[in-house]
């Protein structure tokens, strides 16, 4: 991609003092590749829990994190098929899960753990491990969806079936209950909201 530079944000060590902007090169994409101008990333307490070394303590350094973000593809490699440049797509955080049973090591390929992270100018989706960004949302909406709205919407479609006019119990504010709200309410469900109850 010639010598233009690649900005990231890149962990030295654990901590936030430890997080600092970096150059390097853009990478070229391999023939089921994309290359994709990251537009918009959202931040997930995962991600605070491996920048403070508590999610890996053995994280190998220097990291790149975050998992969730949207972009643009600025270059497809020679035999891609499903993308062209200029569409927005979000990449799959566990990447090599694209669909059907999990693989046999969840983790493994994983978007901010296991795989540099989206806090980069430009990154390396592998084809089959990017979705199309929908066109209804905006990139910062959309940046949103890989982890929270994914693990909600697995939780009330894949792991279980809910049904009009059952009560769905919401625990919590978070990104996750957010999103099962509102997913409860555009399945006709009745959702019930309410904070996980604590004990002193």
């Amino acid at each position: 991609m010639g010598t233009d530079s690649n900005r990231s944000w890149q962990m030295s060590g654990f901590g936030l003092s430890n997080l600092r902007p970096v150059k390097g090169e853009i990478p070229d994409p391999g023939p089921h590749e994309l290359l994709v101008r990251t537009k918009a990333v959202s931040l997930n307490y995962k991600d605070k829990m491996i920048v403070d070394g508590v999610l890996i303590p053995d994280l190998s350094l220097p990291f790149v994190p975050t998992s969730d973000a949207v972009g643009e593809v600025v270059a497809v490699g020679g035999a891609v098929s499903r993308f062209k440049v200029g569409q927005r797509v979000l990449g799959q955080v566990i990447a090599d899960w694209p669909d059907g049973g999990a693989p046999a090591v969840l983790h493994q390929h994983t978007l901010g753990s296991s795989l540099p992270g989206m806090l980069s100018q430009h990154v390396v989706f592998g084809e089959d491990a990017a979705v199309p960004a929908p066109v209804s949302l905006s990139d910062v909406e959309a940046a949103t969806l890989p982890i929270a709205a994914l693990t909600a919407w697995f939780a009330m479609a894949e792991a279980t079936r809910s049904v009009p006019g059952q009560t769905i119990l919401v625990q919590g504010t978070g990104g996750v209950s957010l999103f099962a709200l509102q997913f409860a309410a555009a399945s006709a469900c009745a959702p019930s909201s309410r904070r996980a109850a604590t004990r002193s």
